[in-house]
């Protein structure tokens, strides 16, 4: 992990320095007290504080303020070892990311798309917050030269849209593309009411999720991912073909409709196919071609047809279930040493065993006839085995 070189103390630490000096630390030991595994202080850092050849203006802090932060020393977030407050953007972002995970797979709710949406885009903002911060990039908003503040005085800092504008933004176009979609998206839901939207974007938050663990591996190190915290996969249940029918059926609202395909217009072939923008899995028979209502993490293709052998990872597929006329099971059966056994024997067998009931699994009926599965076969074999042989006439 690149690390900025130079003075990568904060006006607060400095000021604590300060006061550590003033009690007569060891310089060595002052540096101890601010190093982290994000972060490793040259100990000419603390030379040049108390030399006077660096923040002179800085004032060193109070007795009470430096007895404080050694009783809490070190005060760090368990799960990755970060200072939670040297590292506060990092953590904050990697917790944003595991509540937004959570609430999409938790049980019940029926808005999650909407809150994932918003949730993951403060994560994703204090990564990049993070991440400038680091680099020592000024991710505050100037204006002439002076720095903006909110009407409470605050100081006014990028948002996510302009961190990922920057030159300085060290993400790929592909996760890139998948934020100013989420930005758009986002931008309806605030501004208007949706319906549910949750399988018609998931794809794209999929992508969201495998992206972010990617960023903060890559940016800060692989101890940070979030699979040490969590599955980072989003929980998709709508797997079933009626439910896939019904849900073709469905329109999205037309704002969100209209919002997709404007950005979907402004991509590339190449730039929409990209895993970075939208993670898709083959499965089943194709729902639509259409990109905005085809937006699904689980993309509905035929096995073995040229969509599917172009999908770069099949990782779920339907297998049709072999099915045998009633003379194909007597053949069958004939070929399996039982050459007696007839049509009659086998209408006898069916009857006796109700093996008809669709509960049972044995076939399935369609367009009024009825078809067996190997299942039957064996079934028919076991009883056979077992000395069955066709009731007497009364």
């Amino acid at each position: 992990m690149a690390r900025r070189p130079g003075n990568t103390l904060e006006r607060w630490e400095v000021a604590l320095v300060k006061a550590m000096l003033a009690r007569n630390f060891v310089p060595q030991d002052i540096q101890a007290y601010f190093s982290r595994p994000t972060r490793s202080i040259n100990h000419a850092r603390i030379s040049e504080i108390r030399d006077g050849a660096k923040h002179r203006a800085v004032r060193a802090a109070s007795d009470t303020e430096l007895d404080a932060y050694l009783a809490a020393w070190p005060d760090v977030d368990p799960d990755t070892g970060l200072s939670a407050r040297g590292d506060e953007l990092l953590i904050k972002a990697r917790e944003a990311m595991i509540a937004a995970v959570h609430t999409f797979n938790g049980a019940g709710l029926l808005f999650r798309a909407e809150i994932f949406i918003v949730t993951a885009i403060i994560a994703w903002t204090y990564l990049m917050h993070a991440y400038y911060r680091r680099e020592g990039v000024d991710y505050r908003y100037r204006r002439a030269g002076v720095v903006q503040t909110t009407p409470s005085g605050a100081e006014k800092y990028w948002e996510l849209g302009q961190c990922i504008a920057t030159g300085a933004c060290p993400l790929d176009r592909g996760t890139i593309n998948n934020l100013k979609f989420l930005l758009e998206i986002r931008h309806e839901i605030e501004h208007r009411s949706t319906n549910r939207i949750d399988d018609a974007l998931s794809a794209k938050l999929q992508a969201c999720c495998l992206n972010f663990n990617d960023a903060i591996k890559a940016l800060f190190g692989g101890q940070f991912a979030l699979e040490r915290r969590l599955p980072i996969a989003l929980q998709f249940v709508t797997f079933d073909g009626g439910q896939r029918a019904l849900l073709a059926g469905e329109s999205l609202p037309a704002h969100i409709a209209t919002a997709m395909d404007n950005f979907h217009n402004a991509l590339t072939e190449d730039e929409q196919k990209d895993p970075r923008f939208r993670y898709r899995v083959a499965f089943v028979p194709k729902v639509t071609g259409r990109a905005t209502n085809a937006d699904l993490a689980i993309d509905f293709v035929r096995p073995g047809s040229p969509e599917a052998q172009a999908v770069e990872r099949v990782l779920l597929k339907e297998v049709e279930r072999q099915k045998y006329l009633p003379s194909q099971i007597v053949a069958k059966v004939r070929e399996a040493g039982y050459p007696n056994f007839n049509m009659y024997d086998h209408t006898k067998l069916a009857q006796q065993l109700e093996a008809r009931t669709p509960a049972k699994g044995y076939g399935v009926s369609i367009a009024n006839a009825w078809y067996w599965y190997e299942g039957w076969f064996e079934k028919v074999i076991e009883k056979l085995a077992e000395g069955w042989t066709r009731p007497v006439n009364p």
